[in-house]
């Protein structure tokens, strides 16, 4: 085992920063429930709109437009659910979800329950060889019916290749038949401009754990002529449609985090930028065959995703770990059973190659010596890994 270890997969979870931590241990000092009307609730309270007033501004929104959560996955089942049901109470031809692909799961897992569960007509929308919506099919969809259309959704920028989606354009056709929008921006916050003001969009979905922020806190943006049916019912806090406790420690570390993450967005992404280049290079150099996947003109700045034909990407992450290199595979592993990445599949990658891929994702503490130690290692790993696929297939037959 290698004594360093080289963190890059802050995709998944972004190292809490220090200025976080020590916010967090103050607020937590602080007695009161923010509901309550005594001295000590109005102390909380006023702690939670100024955390609420920091996220609007280092996103371009109104306060009265942010909604605390627990966390993403909260913020795309609020949005997902209660722009359907809400759009569907309303006109009840209103069934059809419009979603991308290659929505991460916390996106796609709602949408299908709707499906299964609610009635929902659902459409996966394509995307093409680099993972971005084929808008002329959204265009498309829409045209045929758009009374029967409840909502749009597609992620700002993906989770595993890092491309970036036109939401913008998405918006505008929407819009057209005034058909609502709802964009997972989880990975996009921190390393891209965000302006919920001017990005057309009308719910956006922010975690604060990707950001060096608390894990379990993050919010939804949301436009305020914007209806929401509620998900969970109880104190009618967050605008009504966000009941329970408000937690304020936590929204003072998640609010703390934003900010320092939008402080600097253009040289924070440009440092990224000279990361992934330079991991770029040591990889293909290091693995000639090396598939890189996702747009190389419009994609995330801290996300390398490569596919290495003839290796399995879990026997490759192990071999990876084992060298002190903490990174992530493409695939989703649900009940024990390793599968290939939904999204590379949706991108037309074959298969077997799709089960050969890994993300490294780079963030604010990732250094040179990091990007150094992936292109030292990945040529042994890669021929270690393939070397056990052929011994592996060579017992089967």
């Amino acid at each position: 085992m290698s004594e360093r270890r080289t963190y890059l997969d802050h995709a998944a979870t972004s190292p809490i920063l220090p200025e976080v931590i020590e916010v967090v241990a103050e607020a937590m000092a602080i007695l009161g429930n923010p509901s309550s009307l005594h001295a000590a609730g109005r102390q909380a309270r006023k702690l939670v709109e100024e955390s609420r007033e920091t996220v609007a501004a280092s996103l371009g929104a109104r306060p009265s437009e942010v909604v605390f959560t627990s966390g993403g996955t909260e913020a795309d089942n609020l949005a997902v659910k209660g722009l359907y049901w809400s759009r569907r109470a309303a006109d009840p031809r209103r069934v059809r979800i419009l979603a991308s692909a290659v929505e991460h799961h916390a996106v796609m897992d709602t949408v299908q329950w709707l499906g299964d569960a609610q009635g929902a007509d659902v459409e996966w929308l394509p995307v093409d060889r680099t993972g971005r919506l084929q808008v002329d099919a959204l265009r498309e969809s829409i045209s045929r019916d758009p009374g029967s259309v409840a909502l749009v959704t597609v992620m700002w920028a993906n989770n595993e290749v890092g491309t970036l989606q036109p939401v913008g354009e998405i918006a505008a056709v929407a819009h057209e038949h005034g058909i609502p929008v709802h964009s997972d921006a989880v990975q996009a916050v921190g390393q891209l401009p965000v302006d919920f003001s001017s990005c057309g969009l009308d719910t956006v979905t922010v975690s604060g754990h990707k950001l060096g922020g608390p894990i379990g806190v993050g919010a939804l943006l949301v436009r305020r002529e914007i209806e929401l049916t509620p998900v969970q019912h109880g104190g009618g806090q967050e605008r009504d449609v966000r009941s329970g406790t408000l937690d304020a420690p936590s929204f003072a570390g998640f609010a703390t985090a934003v900010e320092a993450a939008t402080r600097d967005i253009a040289g924070h992404a440009a440092q990224l930028r000279r990361l992934r280049d330079a991991l770029v290079d040591g990889v293909r150099a290091a693995v000639p065959e090396a598939v890189p996947n996702g747009d190389p003109a419009a994609s995330l700045p801290g996300i390398a995703h490569f596919s290495f034909p003839g290796c399995e990407g879990d026997s490759l992450l192990l071999l990876l770990d084992a060298a002190g290199i903490h990174c992530s595979t493409g695939s989703a592993c649900s009940v024990g059973v390793s599968r290939p990445s939904h999204v590379l599949l949706a991108m037309g990658i074959d298969e077997d190659v799709a089960r050969g891929s890994l993300r490294f994702s780079m963030g604010r503490t990732t250094t040179r010596p990091d990007v150094d130690a992936v292109a030292e290692a990945i040529g042994p790993a890669v021929e270690r890994a393939r070397a056990a696929g052929l011994s592996g297939a060579a017992l089967r037959r």
